[in-house]
């Protein structure tokens, strides 16, 4: 069995020093380890996006990083993001929209989201598809989640709402 590995991080804005076996990904580290099971692991092949945390504020996949790789890093959860508030409207409005069936995707989406409406600007329906291209789900059809995304950020930007049918 290979060395532990010492390594010191930021998680949700705690000092974390740990062992860890050099193989370890950090989505591993963070459920395992930290208890934070709010990073999901799907494909463990950074296609369904369940994994998303913002690492040094952008997103990664964290079945993709040794949590080694992440040595001094500031990496906040879906967890730490909802405690500090940065996510309130989002989850807000996927509640309204819908936005939510099985909830397995529903992490890796907020985090998704989260780092578009921090972007600034407000994207056109096209382009929050096309932000959450890495993010897959089976329940929605992303119909919903690009609402609320668009609602967020458009009352952001302080432009009127699209009133949009909701079909639960």
């Amino acid at each position: 069995m290979p060395k532990p590995l010492p390594l010191t991080l930021t998680v949700n804005d705690i000092a974390i020093s740990r062992m860890v076996t050099p193989r370890t990904t950090l989505a591993d580290f963070l459920r395992t380890d930290l208890q934070l099971t709010g990073t999901h692991t799907g494909c463990e092949m950074g296609a369904c996006g369940a994994c998303l945390v913002m690492m040094d504020g952008a997103p990664v996949h964290a079945c993709l990083v040794l949590a080694v790789q992440a040595e001094g890093a500031s990496v906040e959860t879906v967890e730490g993001l909802a405690e500090s508030g940065a996510i309130r409207e989002l989850q807000r409005a996927f509640h309204e929209r819908n936005a939510l069936q099985c909830g397995f995707c529903t992490p890796g989406m907020l985090v998704t989201a989260h780092a578009l409406v921090e972007s600034g600007g407000v994207p056109d329906r096209e382009e929050i598809r096309d932000a959450l291209s890495g993010n897959y789900c089976r329940c929605t059809g992303y119909e919903a989640i690009v609402d609320a995304i668009e609602k967020v950020m458009r009352a952001r930007a302080g432009l009127p709402q699209i009133s949009r049918e909701i079909h639960p």
